[in-house]
């Protein structure tokens, strides 16, 4: 517009367009027009299911514009009660940019991209009423439908702003509006002025504000109506956005609280008014008065919201003795349980730290989850004093001492990074990382002090100007900040960053701020500002300022001078920041023709000088092209810039001094200023010490690597440097000395090897070097370097040499005194996973991963081979570094081979094998077959051999005989990667993953171990020193523990083993076995020697017998564990052993136990009890998964739903999370975006889910089979892992439940083990067990009540009510016959109606209501025709599903007036009436079902594997998810791969989208079963169209475009086998299954030709592809070719369009007779699809393989040998990989060409089809009914 003054002071924008003639408007859904009583005038109503469908829209094209240019938007509207609505702005940007801002209740979070601003919006509710607390409470960024108290609201967009703030962009106009549903809204208008509704024009008269000043009152046709003498705001809401200062958040729209003008004008009588509040900060000038006003209001706020507290979990355990707190014992979980949550609650903060279990508590400790993921108020919890807890007052027998290990020392720098290392104040000590850990160090005596804490790699550090205050941030996903007290080495307060990973931290001088930069979740830089004043204090952190920025930030330093002020660099930029008024703004110095550089690091000069005006300050930056600026910081302009060059070589043995010229420059990565010099480190490994005026070099350091970091001292006088290699040291200015702190290696340390007695220690690295240290001063001494990389190392027991084996194959042998090689060995072929000498040193072996070991004389100085022997090691490198053992007097040596399952122990004098144990035998609680892993003699009882095996165990065996003397279970929560023995052979050390572990060796204490934490990589090897004075652990960093343990005394209580009972927790077998949370602090799984098992079921089986009335179920105790191999009453357990030398027999004799005999449990008459599909296909439990992060391949999406489990599918509406089962995943789906996630831990069917009301914690259960128990997992739904597994009842688990309050969890078992287990929710202890006699369909928590519960089964009814006094728990049970008016019946599902009421259903149709506290049935009606198996009951409201396929609604507030009287009151006798409100028909038998609060909205799971979409409100039902019930036989993608196509045994041909995995069509022929499914190759989309086989001997053509079927043939009379379209699509190749191929026109259906050559045999595969065959010799352009079921393979040459086709070649593969019952292995060819001259086989054989046949050189060319029978193959187009899956459930991805593979087991059942899509990018794998697709990466 031309001129834009009409638009003062506003613009009424309904008035504007006319919207009540709809002509500059638009309308769609239901819009209407009605009265409203509170403002008394006409308002538009908007409503709809779907909000996108109903809207109002302003202008009506989207062509046109508003153009209306006030930079103000107001609302008046009031969100719809329990709905969602949207409201989208189209405004217009600098350069015509187009902008949308969304915001809507519907939005989990803010989301930021360049068009498109989203913000949560959280509604508020009605002053005093029950909602306003919720709302208050609730969590920033809730995705929640609206309170239904709900006022009118003004809502002020401040439009210029928010583009300002949040896209650096310029506001010009707004363009267009859009109001979705669900709301009313009265009008809207922009204007330039801030209004402020709650006032009228007197008073604003009397307050003197005018629209001159920007302001005003509210005009009258846009305002809201008072009584006289009422307050605006007690009747309507106002919010602002963005909010004034920094009390909300500004990434989600919400009521704030007033700003103390308008809450003193407009509501005097308010009590919450506060006062203003004064902060004194030091060293501060008049530029920091608005950082000052922030904050104050921070601390305003305070007092209107509660801090939230969570506990701080240290990296180090917890211990209960205070000075040692690395360690925890397996007690401390038992010591935290028996301390009450009340005494906790009330225990003050102290400010000292003293001893005890240490506990992070807070007096409102009841609202920590609300901060957990808060954005913006209180997103930092702080970290109060421990609590102590006393300890317990049983008495135990515990490894002693109480820690055993103590962390003395660490060899180790960076980790994440090499940028980061501090100075403190008096320049004593130096901080730098470590991986996770910070290390303090004394650089005169190199001790070394440790703030554990970080449970990732520390990517950042930062000091405040008094170095009291350090700051600290780690990498991954979850990136943390946390603030330590330097001198205390303790955690002050710990805040979650909202960053991907923060890679830079800057305190200010004062310590009052803290500044960090990241990255987002969309890869975008953000910046944080904290204010940090309050740490020391009471370790809280509050956020001042938030931005993302597009520009690139490689560094971001505060001014010291301040605290309001940064300066950052990075790519192509140098920033100036201010903080001011909540925001953070910054503006760009101009560059010039320095554009472009890349600027690495910036200074302020003079150090930490005061006296300076701000005018006169001076920047220094550096660049990657070595220059170096010289900016005038007040006037943001270059003064100087100045180049390091390269050196002029004028003579070859003299280097001139570095000098600032033109020419090629030298990269710079850091520069550090003080008042006197300047100091950078380059790229090419210099420290260089300049003068302010560059003029020259004075002082310089030569490094091995590039320096990353300099840092001057405070005193001026020492500069410290640190390198990329990992080099940490200082060069001492006056003396120019220079002293190396820390050397390290740069990658994972593999090995290592100790020299008792010149105290050194040798490292082998996957770096390449290997290096020797001194274990007190913690020096390098050696560097040895190789071309390959060193695997395994092992020091002479007494001489300084030391030998190493490489990944060569090599054996090298060094002299370290000399530095001089002494021998080098070439006889192995493979890597060398072990060295080792014997003791004596006489001798020394090595092994490799092909088999081989090889004997030396080590008494010869050239290590003469005395002996080589092949294939006795197992082969594989996961046994190294110490896959060889040697016993104490050299007499044996012991190892892994010749097969995995085998340990052998050899004469080690000759090699010659003694004793063979083999030690795969079958767990009692799992089918797998148990491997060795490491071995170990023991040094003071050499007739001990410790094995440590895949299945988590050590076992103690007889070197003598073999057999078996002890075992200890689930020793680590991954498998032991080490173990070695202590000298007196009274302690064992253990390595899993990144836990170290202290072991009795005895096993006859209660509490056998401790466990140690803090490497942040798995551990690959650990060892006693020689002295037993240490142990040491290597991995991420060398790890040096002081063993504290008295070499004489081991226990201080020698008294006789005391029973001693606590709560009983989880199977200790199964504990441990998935990752945890990822929180360091867990308790370790309880080791058990051969010790009477725990058997629940018999404890207390008397008392709970199922009688009529009440009994009560005390708290399960354990039983006692007796010490000693001979104290088990079981038999004995033997391993199979093959003795080589004596061979005499050894008779076990026959100890059997027979079980006792029992009537084998019937099947309840009940659809809702869960019954597992049956199989005939077991997992190889012997298959590995690649490591995380190197899988070849991807699982990208999962099509289905199994619709065989029983509510095995949950939603949250209110977090938008959803969650379901398909065969053992269990897929998370996010409904706004449609992106999956899944949680990969079962091996069997899921059968059923729950989700914790927060919806933080997941629960599945999974099906156990005859010889293992069902597994319950314990899922973290924010990262996805597995934080617990429990494996308890026996074959299925029936349902799941969690409490309404969370405290309790609930499964039951299945029919066959009738069983009901309660749980804590805190560390999902058992905490008792109810066993009745019949089974037990449904349980339900009651919704109010969280000591309440109900059982519905066979035997009736069980109200159940929960005793708990402190960590106790007691459960009373009544149980109560179904009622006799409904006869015999099974009871099927059980749901709460509030409080007092029950409603059950049954088999037949029924549903009853009970009264809770009488325990009666008090109604009855008759809701369904058949068995219902779901209830869902909320407020008046009920839900009925049942196998009928009827989804019912019914009205039920009338049961709320049932007096209980004598008899039963039934509706059908004219009782009280039950309305039926809505019904609905879906396409099978109901299993699960989630609604919302109202029940208006929900989702409904169905057999046939569907997740319908229902609401009410429209009687509307959507399909989410839908999948195959029955077997998908084949599936097949377009060329395009847009779409694939399925079919399977029900008939049915489905088509879906690649994309969004959804179906698109589905063509389905009734009583056929569909065998295969082809794609027409044409790239025509309009003529694309799908041929299908059919059971019947019918071939089917569908056209997509069309959706019906085109043609119909019939060329055979039997099942159609395979199907394919010709490479030119001119035919049809089908085949049956007795072995005739059909050559069809598809256009006239008529049949062309009949191949018979493979008739008899049934046609598996049929292939067709593209080649000019005259390559062969024969005439056509196609070769296909015909696999059938007797092994043969026929290949063909044709030319469709001259009727040719001419056999090619003749395969015929032989094999023996097949015996085994099953059907033969299928046979199976394929073209290779990068050269179609070779064909690939794979059958039933002489051998398990696949095989390369050359049609060109007539035979077989290669052979890559298979584990398994293959049943379906696949190759890929490119990176020649191969997909084989097999009836072992393994999916294996091999590469052809070096047969390299990974294997895959995330399917139930055995694998029916794999098939990669035409550019090898995407592969499906099908077995059974689960279908899933992958993203293919290569190997």
């Amino acid at each position: 517009m031309a001129s834009t003054g009409w638009q003062h002071p506003y613009v009424n924008i309904f008035k504007h367009v006319k919207i009540e003639d709809w002509k500059k408007s638009k309308k769609e859904g239901d819009v209407s027009t009605y009265m409203d009583k509170t403002l008394k005038c006409v308002v538009y109503r908007i409503k709809g299911p779907v909000p996108a469908n109903s809207y109002i829209v302003v202008p009506k094209t989207s062509n046109q514009s508003l153009g209306l240019t006030g930079c103000f938007f107001y609302l008046l509207f009031r969100p719809t009660p329990e709905k969602y609505f949207a409201v989208h702005l189209d405004v217009a940007a600098e350069g015509g940019q187009i902008i949308r801002i969304s915001f809507s209740n519907m939005f989990k979070e803010f989301k930021s991209t360049a068009t498109w601003l989203q913000f949560p919006f959280l509604c508020g509710a009605a002053k005093d009423s029950v909602y306003e607390s919720i709302a208050r409470s609730a969590r920033h960024g809730l995705v929640s439908p609206v309170p239904t108290s709900v006022r009118w609201t003004c809502l002020v967009l401040d439009l210029q702003y928010t583009l300002s703030a949040y896209l650096n962009r310029c506001y010009i106009h707004l363009k267009s509006i859009k109001l979705c549903a669900n709301m009313a809204v009265k009008n809207m208008f922009t204007s330039d002025l801030q209004l402020d509704p709650g006032i009228s024009f007197s008073q604003a008269k009397l307050m003197g504000l005018a629209s001159s000043q920007g302001t005003g009152a509210m005009p009258r046709e846009m305002s809201f109506p008072v009584a006289k003498g009422g307050s605006w705001h007690d009747l309507y809401d106002y919010i602002k956005f963005p909010s004034e200062g920094t009390k909300l958040p500004c990434d989600s729209i919400q009521k704030g609280h007033l700003h103390p003008e308008a809450s003193s004008s407009t509501n005097q009588r308010s009590p919450d008014r506060e006062n203003a509040h004064c902060v004194n900060l030091s060293k501060t000038v008049q530029d920091r008065v608005s950082l000052i006003q922030q904050l104050t209001a921070l601390k305003q706020i305070q007092r209107n919201h509660t801090s939230v507290v969570t506990s701080t979990p240290e990296l180090g355990v917890v211990s209960t003795h205070s000075k040692n707190w690395h360690c925890r014992d397996d007690s401390s979980e038992r010591q935290l349980l028996s301390s009450s949550s009340q005494q906790l609650a009330s225990s003050p903060l102290c400010d000292s730290v003293d001893g005890g279990v240490h506990v992070y508590v807070h007096p409102e400790d009841d609202l920590s989850k609300q901060g957990e993921e808060g954005e913006e108020e209180l997103v930092c919890t702080p970290v109060p004093c421990p609590v102590s807890l006393s300890s317990s007052k049983e008495s135990k027998q515990m490894l002693l001492p109480d820690p055993i290990l103590r962390l003395n020392q660490i060899i180790g720098f960076g980790g994440a990074t090499t940028k980061c290392a501090l100075w403190t104040k008096s320049g004593d000590e130096v901080v730098y990382p470590c991986h996770a850990i910070i290390i303090s160090m004394k650089i005169a005596s190199n001790q070394q002090r440790f703030f554990i804490g970080h449970t990732d790699k520390v990517s950042a550090l930062a000091f405040n100007g008094s170095t009291n205050l350090l700051a600290s941030a780690q990498i991954g996903s979850s990136s943390v900040v946390r603030v330590w007290n330097h001198h205390k080495a303790n955690c002050l307060a710990m805040c979650r960053s909202h960053a991907h990973s923060l890679t830079c931290l800057s305190f200010s001088y004062g310590g009052g701020v803290l500044c960090g930069v990241g990255k987002d979740s969309h890869n975008k830089t953000m910046v944080m500002v904290w204010n940090t004043l309050n740490v020391s204090k009471r370790g809280e952190m509050t956020i001042l300022a938030k931005a993302h920025t597009d520009v690139d930030i490689h560094t971001m330093k505060i001014a010291f001078f301040d605290d309001t002020r940064m300066v950052s660099c990075g790519r192509e930029n140098i920033r100036l920041w201010r903080v001011r008024n909540g925001t953070l703004r910054s503006c760009p110095v101009n560059l010039g023709e320095y554009h472009s550089l890349n600027f690495t690091d910036v200074a302020f000069e003079e150090g930490n000088s005061f006296d300076h005006h701000v005018d006169d300050r001076t920047l220094f930056a550096s660049s990657r092209s070595g220059h170096i600026f010289e900016i005038d910081y007040s006037r943001v302009v270059i003064r100087n810039v100045r180049r390091l060059l390269p050196a002029q070589q004028q003579h070859a043995d003299r280097r001139e001094k570095r000098t600032f010229n033109t020419g090629l420059g030298i990269a710079i990565n850091s520069i550090s200023v003080s008042s006197s010099f300047c100091a950078t480190g380059s790229e090419d490994g210099f420290l260089r010490l300049w003068p302010l005026d560059f003029s020259a070099v004075f002082l310089e350091a030569e490094h091995e690597g590039p320096v990353s970091m300099v840092l001057v001292s405070f005193d001026s006088l020492r500069v410290l440097a640190a390198t990329s290699t990992g080099n940490l040291g200082f060069l001492d200015v006056m003396s120019r000395g220079y002293n190396t702190l820390m050397r390290s290696h740069t990658d994972t340390v593999l090995g290592f090897s100790v020299d008792g007695i010149h105290r050194h220690l040798t490292t082998a690295s996957s770096d390449g070097s290997i290096r020797i240290w001194d274990m007190d001063s913690l020096h390098q001494l050696y560097d040895f370097v190789s071309e390959d990389s060193p695997c395994s190392v092992a020091f002479h027991p007494s001489e300084q040499i030391f030998a190493c084996g490489f990944s060569s194959g090599i054996v090298r042998v060094f002299a370290i005194s000399s530095a001089k090689l002494l021998a080098e060995h070439t006889q192995h072929r493979g890597d060398v996973v072990g060295v080792v000498f014997s003791p004596d040193g006489d001798s020394m072996y090595s092994a490799d991963s092909q088999g081989s070991l090889a004997l030396y004389n080590s008494c010869e100085e050239d290590y003469n081979v005395i002996k080589v022997v092949c294939n006795v090691v197992a082969r594989g490198t996961e046994r190294a570094p110490d896959a060889l053992t040697v016993s104490s007097d050299s007499r044996s040596l012991a190892f892994v081979g010749p097969s995995e399952y085998i340990v052998t122990i050899a004469d080690a004098y000759s090699l010659e094998e003694l004793l063979h144990v083999d030690v795969s035998i079958l767990d009692v609680d799992s089918p797998r077959l148990d491997s060795a892993l490491k071995v170990c003699f023991s040094p003071a009882s050499i007739e001990h051999l410790l094995v440590a095996t895949s299945a988590n165990k050590i076992l103690w065996l007889s070197t003598k005989t073999g057999r078996l003397l002890r075992q200890v279970s689930k020793v680590h929560k991954q498998q032991c990667s080490s173990l070695a023995v202590s000298h007196d052979s009274r302690f064992l050390l253990t390595a899993g993953h990144n836990t170290v572990k202290v072991w009795d060796y005895n096993m006859q204490l209660d509490v056998n171990s401790q466990m140690f934490i803090g490497h942040s990589q798995p551990v690959r090897q650990v060892s006693f020193t020689p002295d037993q004075l240490m142990a040491i652990s290597v991995g991420d960093a060398i790890f040096l523990w002081n063993f504290l343990a008295d070499p004489t005394d081991c226990l201080t209580d020698s008294s006789p083993l005391k029973v001693s009972f606590s709560p009983l927790k989880t199977d200790t077998k199964i504990d441990g076995l998935r990752l945890s949370s990822g929180i360091p602090r867990q308790s370790a799984p309880l080791p058990f020697s051969p010790a009477p098992q725990l058997d629940i079921n018999d404890v207390g089986q008397d008392s709970l017998s199922v009688c009529e009335g009440n009994w009560t179920i005390p708290t399960v105790p354990t039983q006692e564990a007796h010490p000693g191999p001979t104290s088990d009453p079981r038999p004995a357990s033997f391993l199979k052993v093959t003795d080589l030398v004596s061979m005499s027999p050894m008779n076990a004799g026959h100890m059997g136990t027979g079980d006792l005999k029992q009537k084998k449990p019937v099947r309840p008459d009940c659809y809702r009890h869960f019954i597992p599909r049956f199989k005939t296909s077991a997992l190889d439990q012997a298959v590995v998964s690649p490591q995380p992060q190197e899988e070849g391949m991807k699982l990208k999406a999962v099509i289905g739903y199994n619709g065989n489990g029983r509510g095995n599918m949950v939603w949250s509406p209110d977090q938008g999370l959803f969650a379901y089962s398909c065969g053992c995943l269990v897929v998370v789906e996010h409904l706004h975006s449609g992106s999956q996630r899944h949680l990969l831990g079962h091996t069997e069917e899921v059968s059923c889910v729950a989700l914790t009301n927060d919806s933080q914690t997941l629960a599945s259960a999974s099906v156990g089979s005859s010889s293992s128990k069902s597994v319950i997992c314990i899922w973290d739904i924010q990262s996805g892992t597995c934080r617990k597994t429990i494996s308890y009842h026996k074959g299925a688990v029936q349902c799941l439940a969690f409490s309404r309050d969370d405290r309790f969890f609930l499964s039951v078992g299945h029919f066959s083990d009738p069983e009901v287990a309660l749980w804590s929710s805190r560390n999902f202890q058992l905490l008792l067990n109810m066993q009745v006699s019949g089974p037990i369909h449904d349980a339900a928590f009651s919704p109010s009540s969280a000591n309440q519960m109900a059982c519905v089964g066979s035997q009736g009814a069980y109200f159940c009510v929960l005793d708990t006094q402190g960590h106790d728990v007691d459960l009373k049970v009544h149980r109560v016959n179904a009622p006799v008016e409904v006869g015999d019946v099974e009871l099927t599902a059980v749901c709460y109606h509030m409080d007092s009421f029950l409603f059950t259903s049954t088999n037949r149709g029924h549903v009853c209501v009970w009264d809770v506290a009488m325990q009666r049935c008090l109604m009855i009606w008759d809701a369904d025709e058949g068995e219902i198996g779901v209830l869902v009951c909320r407020g008046n409201r009920l839900l009925t599903g049942s196998n009928t396929r009827w989804l019912r609604l019914w009205e039920v507030e009338a049961v709320r007036g049932v007096k209980p009287v004598g008899k039963v009151d039934n509706v059908e006798d004219g009782g009280t009436k039950v309305l039926l409100e809505h019904e609905i028909m879906l396409d099978g038998t109901i299993v699960s079902a989630a609604f919302d609060n109202a029940l208006d909205m929900g989702i409904v799971g169905t057999t046939v594997g569907t997740l319908w979409y229902i609401n009410w409100s429209d009687n509307s039902s959507i399909r989410l998810v839908s999948g195959h019930k029955t077997k998908v036989n084949d599936v097949a993608f377009s060329f395009d791969e847009s779409h694939f196509v399925t079919c399977s045994e029900d008939g049915s041909v489905r088509v879906w989208s690649t994309s969004s995995y959804e179906l698109v069509v589905q063509f389905q022929v009734l009583s056929q079963s569909c065998g295969c499914v082809c794609w027409h190759p044409s790239s025509d989309k309009d003529g694309t169209c799908v041929a299908a086989g059919y059971s019947d001997g019918t071939m089917r053509i569908f056209q997509l475009v069309s959706t019906e079927m085109e043609m119909k043939l019939q060329p055979h009379n039997v099942a159609i086998s395979a199907i394919q379209y010709s490479a030119s699509g001119y035919v049809i190749l089908s085949a049956g299954n007795n072995g005739l191929v059909a050559v069809s026109n598809p256009v006239n259906g008529s049949t062309i030709q009949v191949i018979r050559d493979h008739k008899g045999a049934m046609v598996t595969t049929v292939q067709c592809v593209h080649e000019q065959c005259k390559n062969f010799g024969l005439e056509g352009n196609e070769l296909w070719l015909g696999a059938s079921a007797d092994r043969r393979v026929s290949v063909w040459a044709a030319d469709w369009m001259k009727d040719k086709c001419n056999l090619l070649d003749w395969l015929s593969f032989p094999a023996p007779a097949y015996f085994l019952g099953e059907s033969e292995p299928l046979s199976m060819a394929t073209f290779c699809p990068a050269d179609h001259s070779l064909v690939i086989y794979t059958g039933y054989g002489v051998e398990k393989e696949l095989s390369f046949y050359s049609l060109i050189k007539k035979q077989v060319i290669k052979k890559i040998a298979l584990p398994h029978w293959a049943t379906c193959i696949s190759l890929a187009s490119r990176k020649h990989l191969v997909a084989v899956g097999s009836k072992e459930r393994v999916l294996k991805l091999i590469k052809s060409t070096s047969g390299r593979f990974q294997d895959f087991v995330p399917h139930s059942d055995s694998l029916e089809t794999c098939r990669f899509s035409p550019s090898g990018a995407l592969l499906f794998s099908v077995a059974y009914n689960e279908i899933l697709l992958w993203e293919v990466q290569g190997l």
